[in-house]
């Protein structure tokens, strides 16, 4: 069979670190026989060599390539591609690992489309990510319709014929920004780029020992005249216009100004700062012509302005200030949907300072300006930063983010921005909105891993992004609107809390830590009248939880417990419990009646004291609260529609799969009709 896939690997002296690239390359599911990998050993002093040797005679799809040492990745993925067999290339670090079905599904994508190249979503627990380029899937894109500029890491999968045929590799020896001069050159001749961001496909690791690639001090005049060399790709790429500009706003913003800004320019020595800024300006003036700076936030508009006039102290106050301005947001209300999600409602503005005061603005002859407390030492007296034209880039988003992965996922949700007056002349902008946060599957995600998830929520405003966490600013009748949930099937527990002592809103999935048990002590516990007695429990479900299986536990009144199996399933929204009729073998008595819902060695929830008869007939003794009138209702409604629709598939669905298609599919709408 043709090798699908050729993942490249360059390697020296990983030690312990290139462990879980290793697990993640036995671990796909891609089958062994449709890829191979490639470790180019680039001259390791340790026992690499002999280990990768060994594994390579273990999986006849791995080959181990040792080279004289080059001091850095680019050869070695050189004679990666020119050795590959596969249709496509996949770059990977050796610190770094891959998802188990991340070939796979990234291979598929490109064979589908003819991609020249397919970006898998990535996380990273200590690197930044470019999540807008991962919202979405795309089949199809480019870089004239797509972010793909913010994201310049070369972890991707590449067509190979389209890198031999382009003559797209890498400078050799130590340089930087080798990547980026990479992607640039590759991004402008490919004819189609697909994006995987419904799974996540990569994984940057942060190491212990502080040695990941990019950890070595900057030089900046090494690094700037690299950097040259990228924008010149740029330019000879592109006409003069907005499509330039935008390309080189991005390492205007990223490359340049990033190095002069907030904590990183505070930190350094100040012949560190000068040279940086001397290595800097020659760029500026070259390439960052006014159509660039035009198009920045008014923070890094005046940071551009203060660098074209080589105000040194006046990028270090700017800084202070910048580092100043936090993201704030205030959960208004929690509440759980009949599908599990969860809508959250949220209040959000930027704050600046120890004392969190809002950012403000001020109106001069109709037009807004940054309030002139915030900008007196960056601007030139009576000089006031005109805001008005970029207010429409104040928004905000909501995202779920697994605290020990890094997997983050985006959240539907939509804001609105208002400019409120809050003292005679003095704005602020005030973001509210809504949006839905939920564990289980969406559409091309499916559900989300066990774990903690916590709920972020960026905002930008004025050229500035800012995370916040959410949960510890909020509205008193939040906490008891965070039920605990049953969701999905198999069934997991989703349990959202508030950490301590922080108080921001968490998620437990699938009981990573937190327990039902305590987290519906206090809860009602309410009874259904009938022949068979069930307890309704305060655990939110949707119709599609599935039902799972609990411990009912009777205590006696001298401590003995007793063991009955019950079944906690979805009705109407919560989770009931099913209370046998008997319990055989059980003395008569009085009991306490509990539940574990967390395993057997877990806590038990209180539920009712009961009666146990000769015969073992279990009767309740506490006065429990009965369901609501309208809820029985409901629950009876639910009965008889599934009474119908079980009649229906079982007398009408063998008489209806013989009809024709138009008349079964009118038949199934009208089944439909009566069965709810």
């Amino acid at each position: 069979m043709s090798v699908k896939v050729s993942v490249i690997i360059p390697v020296y002296n990983p030690g312990k670190y290139i462990d879980p690239a290793i697990d993640s390359l036995l671990r796909q599911t891609l089958p062994a026989s449709e890829f191979e990998v490639l470790f180019v050993n680039d001259g390791s002093t340790d026992d690499t060599r002999e280990r990768l040797e060994k594994l390579a005679t273990e999986h006849p799809h791995f080959r181990v390539i040792t080279i004289p040492n080059s001091g850095w990745p680019g050869k070695p993925r050189n004679i990666g591609v020119a050795e590959a067999k596969g249709e496509y290339v996949q770059f990977l670090d050796q610190d770094d690992y891959l998802a188990s079905e991340a070939l796979l599904r990234l291979y598929n994508m490109g064979h589908r489309n003819g991609s020249d190249i397919v970006i898998g979503k990535v996380a990273s627990n200590f690197r930044g990510v470019p999540h807008g380029v991962f919202k979405v899937n795309r089949e199809k894109c480019s870089l004239r319709d797509a972010p793909l500029y913010d994201s310049l890491t070369p972890h991707k999968m590449f067509r190979t014929e389209f890198l031999r045929e382009n003559n797209i590799a890498y400078p050799e020896g130590k340089r930087r920004l080798e990547d980026q001069l990479y992607m640039m050159q590759a991004y402008f001749p490919a004819k189609v780029v697909s994006i995987l961001g419904s799974y996540t496909c990569y994984y940057y690791s942060r190491r212990d020992d502080g040695q990941n690639a990019g950890s070595a001090k900057l030089i900046p005049s090494g690094y700037y005249g690299n950097l040259r060399e990228v924008l010149d790709v740029v330019v000879e790429n592109t006409e003069p216009g907005e499509f330039r500009d935008l390309l080189l706003r991005r390492f205007y913003r990223v490359e340049m100004l990033s190095r002069l800004s907030e904590p990183a320019v505070q930190k350094y020595a100040p012949e560190y700062r000068d040279e940086m800024i001397d290595a800097v300006q020659p760029l500026a003036r070259d390439f960052m012509h006014d159509g660039v700076h035009d198009g920045l936030g008014p923070v890094q508009r005046l940071r551009s302005t203060l660098l074209r006039n080589d105000d040194r102290q006046g990028l270090l106050r700017i800084a202070q200030l910048a580092g100043s301005i936090k993201a704030a947001a205030r959960l208004e209300k929690f509440e759980w949907q009949p599908d599990g999600r969860i809508r959250i409602d949220i209040t959000g503005r930027l704050v600046h300072g120890d004392d969190q005061k809002p950012v403000t603005l001020v109106r001069r002859d109709g037009r807004l300006y940054l309030h002139p407390d915030l900008t007196a030492d960056l601007l030139p007296a009576g000089e006031l930063l005109d805001v008005e034209d970029d207010l429409d880039g104040y928004m905000a988003e909501i995202s779920l983010r697994n605290r020990e992965t890094a997997v983050e996922w985006p959240c539907p949700a939509k804001f609105t921005s208002e400019v409120k007056e809050i003292s005679d002349g003095v704005f602020e902008v005030i973001l509210t909105g809504h949006g839905h946060v939920t564990s289980e599957g969406v559409k091309n995600r499916g559900r989300v891993s066990r774990g903690f998830w916590d709920i972020w929520v960026p905002l930008r405003g004025l050229g500035v992004v800012r995370k916040a966490r959410l949960g510890a600013d909020r509205d008193p009748g939040v906490d008891a609107a965070c039920l605990p949930a049953s969701l999905g099937s198999p069934a997991r527990a989703v349990i959202p809390y508030f950490t301590d002592p922080h108080g921001n809103l968490t998620l437990d999935v699938a009981r990573r830590a937190k327990k039902l048990a305590e987290y519906l002590e206090g809860r009602p516990v309410l009874r259904t009248p009938g022949s068979k007695t069930e307890l309704r429990l305060d655990i939110v479900t949707t119709s599609s939880t599935a039902a799972s299986k609990a411990d009912l536990v009777l205590t006696s009144t001298g401590g003995t417990d007793r063991v009955l199996p019950t079944t906690l399933r979805p009705v109407q929204g919560r989770a009931h419990v099913a209370v046998p009729a008997k319990a055989a073998d059980v003395p008569p008595g009085e009991w306490k009646l509990s539940v574990r819902l967390d395993g057997a060695k877990s806590a038990a929830v209180p539920l009712a004291d009961v009666r146990v008869e000769r015969g073992g007939k279990i009767v309740l003794v506490s006065d429990l609260p009965t369901v609501s009138p309208a809820m029985l209702s409901a629950m009876a409604s639910a009965r008889r529609k599934a009474t119908v629709r079980s009649a229906l598939r079982s007398v009408g669905g063998p008489i209806v799969r013989r009809l024709p298609a138009k008349a079964r599919k009118k038949a199934r709408r009208l089944a439909g009709g009566l069965g709810g």
